[in-house]
């Protein structure tokens, strides 16, 4: 490749090879060798800071700085390709920012481990955590996760994460939302505010809080009459949504004294920026209505849990849930069915002569 730029000199070595040197500008007698050729990406910078007298020497790669082989290494090269794939569009940010939190910490334990750690480590690493069961089982699926991309691309060829089990028993996951709770926050928050505003969107569409920060009027339209909402969950693997506006709703939205393009704004008018922003204002609305450990998820399976009651199958809970497998929904009509089962088998057993 041939470079027609000014000062800059190509010099053979006695090895046979090449190096670049540049005449910074005003000084001919000065000459800086560059520390990159012109394939490097940042060839061209380099050059531009030798004509004004300053020697660069190249950015080195994270994965470079520390031992190959080693955690270190799988770790930052996992969370380089997962990077790509949030800017490709096919992970959220927030999933980056979670696995970041958990491997970083993965890191900083047993960084300079090699690779190839026994599962024995992985069971070690978790109970250290058992204060907190649920990251702990949160960091060994960061750590299954890690391996399985690693052995994917063959790196490494055993997941020692594998075939470790939970310590968190749980609790069900978010606590559902009684009727008692969402009166007491709507007497608290009146309408016409922010708070009641989220409140009605969770529970008239039943939408993760990813995607809440997102529906705006945009997402409406008409059909046969009816106006509709209908959007494609962030979540990977969710199916497209198409629900019915119902009045409560529609009337919430209308209600609030500033439109933007998105139906829940914050303080400044502007869309939250991320799930955790609009969570953390969520919780703090919960609290000041005297609700702890409430959730916006919980309004997700008060919703599910109240479709069930009134009478609804699990394949149309799963329309409106967005969900793509029958048993997600299942775990909220299984109980209520059962017990509808029962009552009707019970009632051919009144006329029973006994």
């Amino acid at each position: 490749m041939k470079l027609n730029l000014p000062g800059l000199l190509k010099e053979r070595l006695p090895s046979g090879g090449f190096r670049y040197r540049v005449r910074t500008h005003g000084n001919k007698a000065r000459r800086i060798t560059l520390t990159v050729t012109p394939d490097h990406k940042e060839f061209l910078e380099h050059y531009h800071a030798a004509r004004r007298g300053i020697s660069l020497t190249p950015e080195i790669p994270a994965e470079d700085r520390v031992i190959r082989g080693s955690i270190d290494w799988l770790v930052i090269k996992h969370l380089t390709d997962l990077e790509k794939k949030v800017q490709a569009g096919q992970y959220s940010q927030l999933t980056l920012k979670k696995r970041s939190h958990l491997l970083n910490r993965f890191r900083a334990e047993y960084g300079e481990y090699a690779l190839d750690m026994p599962a024995t480590k992985v069971v070690e690493f978790r109970d250290s955590m058992i204060s907190t069961p649920a990251s702990a089982d949160s960091m060994v699926e960061a750590i299954r996760v890690l391996y399985r991309w690693g052995c994917s691309v063959g790196y490494c060829d055993v997941n020692p994460a594998m075939g470790v089990g939970k310590i968190d028993k749980g609790k069900g996951g978010a606590l559902p939302w009684t009727a008692a709770d969402l009166k007491k926050f709507k007497k608290f928050h009146g309408k016409g505010t922010t708070p009641y505003l989220t409140l009605t969107l969770f529970m008239f569409t039943a939408c993760r809080i990813g995607d809440a920060i997102r529906l705006g009027r945009n997402h409406e339209f008409e059909r046969n009459g009816v106006r509709g909402l209908a959007w494609q969950p962030a979540k990977k693997g969710s199916a497209r949504v198409e629900i019915p506006m119902l009045p409560p709703l529609y009337k919430a939205t209308r209600a609030a004294s500033v439109v933007g393009e998105t139906y829940l704004l914050n303080h400044k008018g502007q869309p939250f920026s991320t799930p955790d922003s609009l969570g953390q204002m969520f919780r703090r609305w919960c609290r000041d209505a005297g609700l702890q450990n409430r959730s916006s998820h919980g309004i997700r399976k008060a919703a599910a849990h109240l479709l069930a009651q009134e009478g609804c199958t699990q394949y149309q809970i799963m329309s409106i849930h967005g969900h793509t497998q029958a048993q997600t929904s299942e775990i909220y009509t299984k109980g209520v069915e059962r017990w509808r089962m029962a009552s009707e088998a019970m009632q051919r057993l009144e006329g029973l002569d006994w």
